[in-house]
């Protein structure tokens, strides 16, 4: 299995747009770092946005799984930045979980730990290679 993405410089700016089908975003710096003009998600938010958005889905797998309705889903996610190069050093995930039934929570969000592709990429590591194309 396999996901590809394309990113392209937004003309005009400093941004570039990221798609998959029909589903884009927007990546920049903050305005006024390195040409940014803050239009849309930095690198770090875009790590966040993936861990998080990975935990919300897998936690319907999750509820699925084990034949529970969940209604509230909320997750905060907090990357910690620095060293140079900069890099993340950790994120923190908060998560707020209820049950129609107003049962316990506590299996669910911790099968959903066990399962979260992105939460466990990032924990094992991933080989990452840099190619370049020709035009």
């Amino acid at each position: 299995m396999e996901t590809t993405v394309e990113l392209h410089n937004v003309p005009g700016t400093g941004a570039a747009m990221g798609w998959a089908g029909g589903h884009t975003v927007v990546i920049d710096r903050p305005e006024g770092r390195a040409g940014g003009m803050g239009l849309g998600f930095s690198g770090a938010q875009m790590l966040a946005v993936a861990v998080g958005g990975c935990f919300c889905n897998s936690l319907r797998y999750a509820a699925a799984s084990l034949d529970i309705e969940i209604d509230v889903v909320e997750v905060s996610v907090t990357v910690v930045l620095g060293g140079e190069p900069l890099v993340t050093q950790e994120a923190r995930l908060d998560v707020h979980c209820t049950r129609t039934d107003g049962g316990d929570t506590s299996e669910l969000i911790e099968k959903t730990k066990q399962t979260c592709m992105v939460a466990n990429t990032l924990q094992r590591g991933v080989k990452l290679t840099v190619g370049t194309r020709a035009s």
